[in-house]
C-alpha cells in the first residue's frame, strides 16, 4: 500500500508539473511582444535653423554667385516661406565678409 501511495504521489506531482509547462492558447500569462528602440534624433532650434541656412547660403553663393532665391539649399528646409528673401540676403552678405577677409 505504501508502495501504491508513493506512486500515486509522484504519477501527481508529474502531472501537474508537465500541466503548467504545457502551452495553452487559453492562458492568462501576456505574450511576449517585440520592442522597438528608437533613437532621437536632436533637433535644431529655430535660431540655429537659420543660422544654418544662411551659412549654407553663403556656402553656395561662394561656389556659384548666380544662384537665386528659388535655389534655396536643403538647409533651409522647413524654414517659413516669408523669411527666404532675407536668408538669401543675409548668405550673400556673409558670402561678400568672406571674400573680402
Amino acid at each position: 500500500m505504501r508502495h501504491t501511495t508513493a506512486l500515486l504521489a509522484a504519477t501527481l506531482l508529474l502531472a501537474a508539473g508537465a500541466a503548467g509547462c504545457s502551452d495553452s492558447s487559453g492562458s492568462d500569462e501576456p505574450k511576449p511582444t517585440a520592442t522597438v528602440t528608437k533613437t532621437a534624433t536632436p533637433s535644431l532650434s529655430t535660431t540655429e535653423a537659420r543660422a544654418a541656412c544662411v551659412d549654407a547660403w553663403a556656402q553656395a553663393l561662394l561656389k556659384d554667385a548666380d544662384l537665386g532665391v528659388e535655389d534655396e539649399p536643403k538647409e533651409c528646409a522647413g524654414l517659413p516661406g516669408d523669411d527666404r528673401l532675407d536668408r538669401y540676403m543675409e548668405g550673400m552678405q556673409k558670402r561678400n565678409a568672406i571674400n573680402r577677409g
